[in-house]
């Protein structure tokens, strides 16, 4: 293929924008994976402690204000579309605007750092699903790597910490404990990627940017059957356990698998974990996700210049960047059968 790339697509996964979208949205995202629906119906309770809207759609439409800004006055000067798995504006819609528009080719850039079936492989297929939905005039359209050990990415986490830290009493501040958190996903999907590692490898990345502090990577959000191992430990039970020393140290969370404050973030830490922590004795403080911190809207800009330009990738640490191109190995599900779901 000899066509010059002629557009970005920013895929992120949706959220709902007010309280009549929340069930449709869910039953979106649980279509296929046998979720009870009593459970559903709790999760939808989270949505409705914020009224009925997700912000990452909004955290969407600014990080590609943003990114707008940084193409226009660094180049490449791409038109920016953007699409969802889950909800509006959905992967067809989009492409077929691109379509209309004349797009041939375009680069897509995922909202997920680091690789698993979600968070890359099933990204792809929603892709070709969608390019298949739109027909044979659909652009072509191709992923952008995955980014968790890119020096934008590190750096951007790295000044959230730094900003988090200052909140935290000079005499404690030596004995905080950082506590990464990323979204818990089943170990048998797990298995068929690097996702665990990965993790492993950009919080070491960072913790050894910040100074001499204790770390631990913890999981959290998990929503699968209680009878289908998950990673862990969750943050929940690690926070009681971690009480249980005769010494309570400040926590500093670290939503390290996330990039912006969506309900995941808001409910998840803020209101649950937060109100262990506050129940344990313990203080805890939350890093902010890196949204649109510069250096990290720097760093699409320079992965879109890696794949327009063929400039050398940049990665931190031992594990290299991920391929250009993923294999067709890359980030297998693990599991007998794998629905459209949330990450």
């Amino acid at each position: 293929m000899n066509d010059p790339f002629d557009a970005l697509l920013l895929v992120s996964f949706g959220g709902p924008e007010c309280r009549e979208d929340v069930i449709p949205f869910l039953e979106k995202v649980t279509h296929g994976k046998h979720v009870p629906r009593e459970r559903l119906l709790e999760v939808a309770e989270h949505y409705y402690h914020f009224g009925g809207a997700s912000p990452i759609n909004q955290h969407n439409r600014e990080l590609i204000a943003a990114l707008g800004s940084e193409l226009a006055e660094h180049g490449p000067p791409l038109p920016i579309y953007w699409c969802n798995r889950n909800w509006h504006p959905l992967l067809p819609e989009a492409i077929r605007q691109m379509r209309d528009d004349g797009v041939r080719r375009a680069l897509a850039f995922v909202t997920s750092a680091f690789s698993s079936y979600s968070g890359c492989r099933q990204y792809r297929e929603d892709i070709q699903r969608a390019r298949a939905e739109v027909g044979s005039n659909a652009p072509l359209i191709e992923k952008i790597r995955t980014f968790f050990n890119h020096p934008g990415f590190v750096e951007a986490v790295v000044d959230r910490v730094q900003k988090a830290l200052a909140g935290i009493s000079g005499d404690r501040l030596p004995q905080t404990q950082l506590v990464f958190t990323a979204h818990s996903i089943p170990v048998a999907m797990a298995n068929g990627c690097r996702y665990a590692e990965q993790l492993r490898e950009t919080c070491s990345l960072v913790a050894d940017r910040v100074g001499q502090l204790p770390w631990t990577l913890v999981y959290q959000s998990r929503s699968g059957s209680p009878s289908q191992p998950w990673l862990g430990p969750d943050i929940g039970d690690w926070l009681r356990e971690f009480s249980q020393a005769s010494e309570r140290p400040p926590v500093l969370v670290i939503p390290i698998g996330f990039i912006s404050d969506h309900v995941e973030i808001l409910f998840d830490l803020d209101h649950e974990a937060r109100s262990i922590a506050n129940a344990c004795g313990l203080q805890m403080v939350r890093a902010g996700t890196v949204g649109t911190h510069p250096r990290f809207v720097r760093m699409i800009r320079e992965l879109i210049r890696e794949r327009m330009d063929g400039l050398p990738p940049q990665a931190l640490g031992t594990l290299g960047p991920n391929p250009d191109i993923c294999p067709e190995t890359c980030c297998l599900s693990g599991l007998p059968m794998l629905p459209s779901a949330s990450t």
